[in-house]
């Protein structure tokens, strides 16, 4: 009942800068956190940034300094600036949210579908 759609723009390359942008939609009763994760080939899913309903963001080491992340808690939409791109930035990226059930009231999370940020040469 909850979904995520990812875009993404910008220059995919070493030094370039990337926007992602996710969008949720259907229905839960709010939107408690926002955020992107990634996945290199044979890695584990990471902590790339996220940011709470309130505003409060948090940023993977290799993410401060280069990342921001945003959002509009009314559209339930989150993106991330990443300039400075490096070589450890190419992995696939999920947005993911937490919300609320709208139905169980209980707290879920969603991933979406999952962006490649593909490796550069």
């Amino acid at each position: 009942q909850v979904q995520l759609v990812e875009s993404a723009g910008g220059l995919v390359q070493a030094g370039g800068s990337l926007r992602l942008s996710c969008a949720a939609s259907g229905r839960f009763r709010s939107s408690n956190a926002m955020g992107w994760y990634r996945q290199a080939p044979g890695k584990q899913r990471e902590l790339v940034a996220d940011i709470t309903s309130g505003g409060s963001t948090n940023y993977a080491d290799s993410a401060k300094g280069r990342c921001t992340i945003s959002s509009d808690s009314a559209q339930n939409t989150v993106w991330l600036q990443m300039n400075s791109l490096t070589p450890e930035d190419p992995a696939v990226y999920y947005c993911n949210v937490v919300v609320r059930d709208f139905i169980s009231g209980i707290v879920k999370l969603y991933w979406g579908q999952g962006t490649q940020v593909p490796v550069s040469s």
